[in-house]
């Protein structure tokens, strides 16, 4: 091991008032001793360091400076003491290799008062330029216990630009906020990866903020989600990002407290290159997407718009009118089930039970369609046979209190409980392997995260245990559907929940889950696009849920699954859901503009195609601009309410294209790679292939 270790009272002593450099290795390490200035600085060439003698550090990107010195790290106490500043002792680095590749570990050590050591390690990777994997210990160096009540980390404040800066949150909240926002003065979300309603809870432990040139992402890198917060806030210098904890911790003397690993990285653009890099890290890791069917970006159409009480004699007519327009699956949503919990099917619906269930799926097929099946795991409904015979299954909280699922007036079963695992597993078997549907859409904002189980009869080692292994109840949801058929999909449906990046081996398609608004679906879309890769099976949700009802272009531009829950030939007598203002029958006219869309989409499928979410800024660049390449030809999206200017056509190849608007097939001249500018005039869209002058011209 290549290491060294140097006094801090050895060197001080020696370069006393003097500034000082000692480089150990190129883009590695440097000290530096200056009057009030950094004591260590540490760089990759892209991400620079700098820790100063009370272990307070400053971020840089490039020769940029995005931070002050500060407190980057710190601890309270039981006392409602704040310990964030260690005198620095020494420092050792030496080379790594493992799941990430090769790279250099920096270790720095500190102390305060003698009474608590910290312990810092910082991981540049060569594979990753720009980020540093950070490792926190504390250790109670007194004679006595001390008791740690918070802690945080990777906090730091991006400083102030005059154009603002914006945020990426990945918690999830009961008023299904946009999980793009900018920064605004006084904005602040705490980000809590746990429960924040008693249905909304879990994310995506990541949080962005982003300048127009520069940016910072934080987050944390274990494979078992923790309780964490990721707080983002406007600050009269900037915006301040951290990650935080509040579980209290009693050390014995010389005990020690390790927080999550955590991932620091500065970039340029918005927050798909930091959710790229993390989703990277976390395969790395173990933590993945599974294979995708072809099955999964095949175009949806949903039941949902009969509500619970469709019929299955509507439900058949209308599919096969969606058949005709050139959509494949065909989702039976909400009511056809006795209850959330017992799982029994309605006899009004299905008379025969089993028989009829079977038919019916038998009949979607024979019509040419996919038939999928909705499901709402984890909820059992007051009253149902399987809460008298078990009760045992409910998760409690520390009271004896049940968690409340709203929508269904529900309650919430524990996954970590292995006969609430076996029983959902049973359902699986049930619907794909008797009834013979080809795939789940598994449906509810409870799905995300739970909160910790106190109930004493499922003998949990620790109540986060609930909370910690929901990932493996959707595994084994996953597992048992692909024993029965490689090729179903699964969905994952967390009603308006900022999607928790941890269930994802348990899915193979998501849609974009109750968007309020376009913006929400394309959004949604680039961030999973980061998740779960460039070519990820998101789907848009119903257009109907869309701008105007009818927004394919933001499904297709975005590379989105086409979606949509129309009735036909009318609208129904009763639904769920309130009806739009002139229904969602398809209409004539609507059947002119969701059959062009629906082929336009069958003929690109861009879903399948290359995401490029690193060549525009979803915050910064006007209009909103997103590109997929597929097929030979790149495609290009724009969307504003109305816009009258130019457009650029970023990551062409170089060379001479041709430019065709998608949409209405209109020639549009030749431009040349790898940037060009077009002048444009729309309202809400415009979508553009160029495609190289030596290949057929394509929409």
């Amino acid at each position: 091991m290549q290491s060294f270790i140097l006094s801090r009272r050895r060197l001080l002593a020696k370069f006393s008032g003097t500034a000082a450099t000692l480089l150990v290795a190129p883009q590695a390490l440097a000290w530096v001793v200056t009057k009030g200035g950094s004591a260590v600085r540490l760089s990759d060439g892209v991400l620079t360091i700098e820790f100063d003698s009370g272990l307070h550090s400053r971020i840089s990107r490039g020769g940029t400076v995005l931070t002050a010195m500060e407190p980057g790290e710190a601890i309270r106490l039981g006392d409602e003491q704040v310990i964030d500043r260690f005198l620095l002792l020494d420092q050792t680095h030496e080379n790594v290799s493992g799941a990430h590749g090769t790279g250099r570990v920096h270790h720095l050590r500190g102390t305060s008062a003698g009474r608590i050591e910290k312990r810092v390690s910082v991981t540049f990777l060569d594979r990753y330029p720009g980020l540093a994997l950070l490792d926190v210990r504390y250790r109670n160096t007194s004679a006595a216990p001390v008791v740690v009540t918070g802690w945080q980390a990777a906090t730091h404040d991006l400083l102030a630009h005059t154009d603002g800066a914006w945020s990426f949150s990945g918690a999830s909240y009961p008023d299904r906020r946009d999980w793009v926002q900018r920064v605004s003065p006084g904005f602040g979300q705490h980000n809590f990866m746990g429960m924040n309603a008693s249905d909304y809870g879990g994310g995506t432990p990541v949080a962005v903020v982003w300048r127009r040139d520069a940016g910072l992402a934080v987050g944390h890198i274990d494979t078992v989600p923790r309780l964490v917060s990721l707080p983002v806030s406007g600050q009269p210098t900037g915006t301040r990002i951290a990650i935080s904890g509040d579980q209290p911790a009693l050390l014995a003397p010389g005990a020690s407290l390790d927080l999550p690993p955590v991932f620091l990285m500065v970039h340029e653009g918005d927050h798909f290159r930091p959710l790229d890099a993390y989703r990277r890290l976390m395969a790395e890791r173990g933590l993945a997407a599974p294979a995708i069917p072809d099955a999964s970006y095949a175009p949806v159409w949903c039941a949902w718009g009969y509500g619970r009480d469709f019929t299955t004699a509507e439900v058949l007519t209308a599919m096969g009118k969606a058949k005709e327009i050139g959509l494949e699956w065909a989702v039976l949503d909400d009511g056809w089930q006795t209850s959330e919990g017992d799982w029994k099917l309605n006899s009004k619906k299905f008379p025969r039970g089993n028989a009829d269930m079977k038919a019916f799926a038998s009949a979607m097929k024979a019509g040419g369609m996919r038939p999928r099946l909705w499901l709402a795991p984890l909820a059992v409904d007051p009253g149902t046979d399987l809460l008298r015979d078990h009760p045992d299954m409910l998760l409690l909280d520390a009271t004896g209190a049940a968690q409340n699922v709203s929508f269904w007036n529900a309650y919430t079963m524990c996954p970590a409980y292995p006969p609430v695992v076996d029983y959902f597993r049973g359902q699986v078997r049930r619907i794909l392997g008797e009834w013979g549907f080809e795939g789940l859409k598994l449906d509810g904002q409870h799905l995300n995260g739970v909160a910790p189980c106190h109930n004493p009869a499922h003998n949990h080692a620790r109540p986060e245990e609930s909370y910690e292994k929901l990932q493996d109840f959707w595994k084994a949801l996953y597992d048992e559907a692909m024993a029965i058929n490689p090729d179903a999909v699964i969905e994952i449906c967390p009603c308006g929940d900022s999607f928790a990046f941890h269930n994802m081996p348990g899915m193979n398609h998501t849609p974009a889950s109750d968007p309020t608004s376009s913006w929400q679906i394309r959004l949604k879309g680039k961030t999973f696009k980061a998740l779960m890769g460039p070519s990820a099976p998101y789907a848009g949700d119903h257009v109907e849920l869309s701008d105007r009802h009818n927004d394919f272009a933001t499904h297709y531009g975005v590379g989105a699954i086409v979606s949509t829950k129309f009735t036909w030939p009318h609208d129904p007598v009763n639904t769920t859901d309130p009806l739009p203002p002139g229904g969602i029958a398809l209409t004539p006219e609507r059947e002119v503009l969701w059959r062009k869309w629906i082929a336009l989409y069958r003929a690109n499928m861009l879903p399948k195609g290359e995401y490029l979410g690193g060549l525009y800024d979803i915050g910064f660049d006007k209009p909103e601009s997103h590109a997929i390449r597929a097929g030979g030809a790149m495609h290009y999206a724009f969307y504003a309410d109305t816009w009258a200017g130019t457009v650029t056509l970023r990551g062409l190849p170089p060379g001479r294209h041709r430019l065709i608007n998608s949409f209405t097939g209109q020639p549009l001249g030749t431009v040349s790679g790898p940037v060009a500018s077009l002048p444009a005039r729309f309202e809400h869209f415009l979508v553009l292939a160029a495609t190289p002058l030596n290949q057929k011209a394509t929409a």
